[in-house]
């Protein structure tokens, strides 16, 4: 069993130090330093724009200014454990969810206003009036469930997740993790555990097991970024073993970890190159992988 040595460690905070974003390397400071979290919250902020939506490329592959669901959901994701259920950020964030949620009751993958600003490829709308998606509205209401926010918008929000996650039998890996991030912070414990037990199988699927299949695949320790978590349930200790040992040997020669997916300009390889380093370094935290 590896673990990430000090010289490894030292070699990952150099590299985002000298190439991630200022609100990574502030997350970085509080997840390791023991630096204030409200530092952290600052930095969130300023993404937030006057509508109550976030944008400015928090979401990397997502160029321009404008509001988007994504970039709402990694602002909470950014400020987990950190902002509580009065949040003011939060509260606005809900207020623009609920001014652009579809009629039934979920937020689009993305809106119509992504085709006004620069973005990845693959950032193309469904329509003028695109439906909700399960990708982002499941972990948008997970994790404000796990806040504990009271907001109108987050009722149907979680309507809407539980019959678009009871109408699925096959799963894909982004959906994977959206359903895993809502079934593990929706207070009604009983009817989660009842959806995981009857999409366990194909949840496990949605993760390539081999630690060398190629492209742009989801591995067990991306499902289960901690050992507390919902879909480490679906992994032996073995394969989860073996993925950590795969996280560590994939450490760059800079010391950040590379994304396995399209890099289309290449100020996102940095971004997100800083991104993923800091989640490898937290997923090796949380198993005990970090040397001393």
């Amino acid at each position: 069993m590896k673990t990430l040595t000090e010289d490894a460690f030292a070699a990952a905070e150099r590299y985002l130090e000298l190439h991630a974003r200022l609100v990574d390397r502030l997350r970085f400071a509080h997840a390791f330093l023991d630096a204030p979290g409200e530092l952290v919250r600052n930095a969130v902020a300023a993404y937030q724009n006057l509508d109550g939506g976030f944008g400015h490329a928090l979401e990397p592959d997502l160029r321009g200014s404008g509001s988007q669901p994504q970039g709402a959901e990694i602002a909470l994701w950014m400020v987990e454990g950190i902002a509580g259920a009065e949040e003011p950020m939060l509260l606005r964030a809900c207020d623009w969810l609920a001014a652009h949620t579809a009629e039934d009751g979920g937020v689009p993958w993305v809106l119509p206003s992504v085709l006004d600003d620069e973005r990845g490829p693959w950032w193309q709308p469904q329509g003028e009036r695109p439906p909700g998606a399960l990708n982002p509205t499941g972990p948008l209401a997970g994790l404000l469930h796990a806040y504990g926010v009271d907001h109108p918008w987050l009722e149907p929000a979680t309507a809407f997740c539980w019959k678009a996650i009871a109408e699925i039998s096959e799963v894909g890996a982004y959906d994977a993790m959206c359903i895993l991030n809502f079934l593990e912070r929706v207070p009604d414990r009983e009817r989660a555990e009842a959806e995981f037990q009857r999409l366990r199988a194909s949840l496990r699927g949605a993760a390539a097991i081999d630690p060398d299949a190629p492209g742009h695949v989801h591995s067990p320790v991306d499902l289960a970024p901690a050992p507390d978590t919902l879909a480490r349930r679906l992994f032996s200790d073995d394969e989860i073993d073996l993925h950590l040992d795969r996280v560590i040997a994939d450490q760059g020669e800079d010391g950040g970890w590379a994304p396995n997916f399209e890099m289309w300009t290449p100020v996102v390889a940095h971004e997100w190159g800083g991104y993923l380093t800091l989640a490898r370094l937290k997923t090796l935290k949380a198993y005990g992988r970090i040397g001393k």
